[in-house]
């Protein structure tokens, strides 16, 4: 198996895109404070994710008959990145666009696919995910929500945790297991597209360190699901799982969560930083571009439909290591004096405190590495 990171030729319509994205960005996030740009892909606007859609930057890959404009993965890369180096308020249309939509374009019924994704596409209906549960920890093939068959569809019963955004979205893909555990753990589970608005559903906002209520525990009580809210084959739901953190966990914004405070570092360091502030920001850019290289070139195995879950992997956990890195490396190199900036210091204390969570979503550092030591092994 090929772990390199191989990037695409250099593309003057990419950078044009990138260009007029940034144009974009100047207009739409004048107003908005550093603090909250710090949020990045976690702060949600409404208003400002149907913008992105008018621009049909929502969806770009997807056929033009699902709402798509049929661009290429390097152009919704250089978008992405784009968005969330600024620290734009993406979070409302993201998911949709970066996982669920994907996931309903390669195993959705043609009813699916032209009900929901034209409303996606238009930052109409926002999406969240259903995986992680309270009693499953980071073993996903632990789950214990279950849906049950019954006349017209399926029953469901069960909790579901962490689940971003859940309170703000519209629906939900959610994994649940619709036969009794096996031998293979792995076996017996099945993804579903849920209504958010159903009766038997609670949404309860978890607040995290950062005081804000992005996490949601939701709570499944004799839900009734039509049979057509299945996604894909009933069974398969790991399989399906596994593709789909393949577009999760490779994008910019794996390693770009942090990148306002890091802006934030160079703005108070000044023309002229000592020795070893000038070390710690050329230490931090150096690995900031490498990780760069790495994502994007993820994006174009992407494009031509190769394998990237473990190279995806590799990114994901790197990434979270480093955007972690960033604000104690702040705090060692900065004068009392630095850090005593009020703009500076609203953006430390929201990263310093929202960062435990960067090395848990899209797959805990652990987990990561046991698919990346297993791959290496296999090879």
């Amino acid at each position: 198996m090929n772990y390199s990171f191989e990037l695409p030729p250099r593309s003057t319509k990419l950078d044009a895109l990138r260009e007029e994205v940034r144009e974009f960005l100047i207009k739409n996030l004048s107003s908005i404070p550093m603090h909250m740009r710090a949020r990045s892909w976690h702060g949600f606007d409404a208003e400002f994710s149907r913008k992105v859609a008018e621009r049909g930057w929502v969806g770009m890959t997807w056929p033009k008959k699902y709402g798509g404009q049929e661009r290429t993965m390097l152009e919704r890369y250089v978008v992405l990145e784009e968005m969330v180096a600024a620290g734009a308020p993406v979070n409302a249309h993201w998911t949709g666009d970066r996982q669920s939509g994907q996931l309903l374009l390669r195993y959705g019924t043609d009813h699916q696919k032209e009900s929901i994704l034209p409303k996606v596409a238009r930052g109409e209906i926002f999406f969240c995910i259903g995986m992680s549960e309270p009693d499953a920890g980071s073993d996903l093939a632990n789950i214990r929500t279950r849906a049950t068959r019954a006349p017209g569809g399926w029953i469901v019963n069960g909790t579901k945790i962490w689940t971003s955004g859940a309170h703000q979205k519209h629906y939900m893909i959610m994994l649940a297991r619709t036969r009794p555990p096996e031998d293979d753990r792995h076996a017996g589970m099945s993804q579903f597209m849920v209504d958010l608005g159903l009766p038997g559903i609670a949404v309860r906002p978890i607040r995290n360190m950062a005081g804000e209520l992005h996490f949601n525990e939701v709570v499944f009580t004799d839900c009734f699901l039509p049979d057509d809210c299945l996604v894909g084959t009933e069974g398969d739901g790991w399989k399906q799982v596994m593709s789909e953190l393949s577009f999760e966990r490779s994008g910019p914004e794996r390693f770009l969560t942090a990148q306002i405070l890091l802006r934030e570092l160079v703005r108070i360091a000044g023309q002229q930083p000592g020795d070893e502030v000038s070390a710690a920001i050329g230490s931090l850019v150096a690995h900031l571009a490498t990780l760069r290289r790495m994502s994007f070139a993820v994006a174009s195995a992407l494009q031509d439909k190769r394998e990237v879950g473990t190279i995806a992997s590799i990114v994901k956990d790197l990434g979270s290591v480093f955007e972690q890195s960033i604000p104690d490396i702040a705090r060692q190199v900065l004068s009392l004096e630095q850090l005593q900036d009020e703009e500076f210091q609203d953006v430390f204390r929201y990263t310093m405190l929202a960062s435990p969570s960067f090395s848990i979503y899209g797959g805990t550092r652990e987990i990561l590495r046991s698919i990346i030591g297993k791959s290496l092994q296999a090879a």
